[in-house]
């Protein structure tokens, strides 16, 4: 897991924004376990705060202890996958549980949930999970591009053609999710593969800046301080908040400035011989 803290710079930044008067979004990451986690929690008073600490708590726990036991680019026996997949899989369900558990035995937070976005990075490539409307992005060769798709009413009616994508932009249902993390007992989050390149720039946010700032200016700051992420996240955020803020708004950026193929010694080749 070392080679991965020179092979990733990871930076991030949450902000209130300019209207709510507290910060429901949460993000946790750590370059040694190439792991990112963002929740963009929702429910009344303070309570999605609650369910997007909760899943990043529990997420960050979970995943860090399952690679220790398990490296996620071995092949799960039956669906040759890799094991990010179960891994990613079986934690979340994990924090879905924990938090519908405290919504339904906590007043309080009846009703509570969270978006979330997490990836692992390993062995030249990553693994995505994703519910709700929090994205990740790849900026690649100057090009953005959305690797993750919303569970958005919105979404939905893009893909049935029911409006146009400038409709899109000016509709009032931007946050009426179709699926997310504590709403019910189960839950089947999206999960995809990408593989990596060096120079790759990955930005994982929550809605607060993909509804404020178009796609274009996104890929303008990333471009102009792709090797500056401190700032990159900084001028990102400031943009949301110059827009009118209206949300809640997180950034992580990643950056692969070194490539980290996973070490494939003799207890990994035979697990991975097991596996097949």
């Amino acid at each position: 897991m070392s080679q991965l803290v020179n092979a990733l710079e990871i930076v991030g930044l949450t902000d209130p924004g300019m209207v709510r008067g507290h910060n429901e979004d949460a993000i946790d990451f750590d370059p040694a376990a190439g792991l990112v986690i963002l929740a963009d929690g929702m429910g009344g008073y303070n309570a999605g705060e609650v369910a997007s600490g909760i899943a990043t708590t529990l997420l960050s726990q979970g995943i860090k202890a399952a690679i220790e036991v398990m490296p996620p680019h071995l092949p799960e026996t039956m669906s040759q996958k890799p094991a990010a997949h179960r891994i990613l899989r079986l934690e979340i369900e994990k924090a879905n549980l924990a938090i519908f558990q405290t919504a339904q035995s906590q007043p309080q937070c009846a009703g509570m949930g969270t978006t979330l976005v997490t990836a692992l990075f390993y062995d030249n490539r990553l693994t995505v999970a994703h519910v709700g409307d929090s994205r990740l992005y790849r900026l690649r060769d100057g090009l953005l591009q959305t690797l993750t798709r919303d569970h958005s009413l919105l979404q939905e009616q893009l893909d049935s053609g029911l409006i146009t994508p400038e409709e899109a932009r000016q509709s009032h249902n931007k946050n009426l999710v179709t699926r997310a993390v504590g709403i019910d007992p189960q839950l089947e989050p999206e999960l995809n593969d990408y593989d990596v390149a060096l120079g790759d720039l990955y930005l994982f946010c929550s809605d607060g800046l993909n509804d404020m700032v178009e796609d274009e200016d996104i890929a303008a700051v990333l471009n102009q301080l792709n090797t500056h992420l401190p700032e990159a996240a900084q001028q990102l955020i400031q943009m949301a908040n110059d827009n009118g803020g209206r949300d809640n708004v997180s950034v992580v950026l990643v950056r692969i400035n070194r490539k980290f193929a996973a070490q494939r010694g003799l207890w990994s080749r035979l697990l991975g011989r097991l596996g097949r």
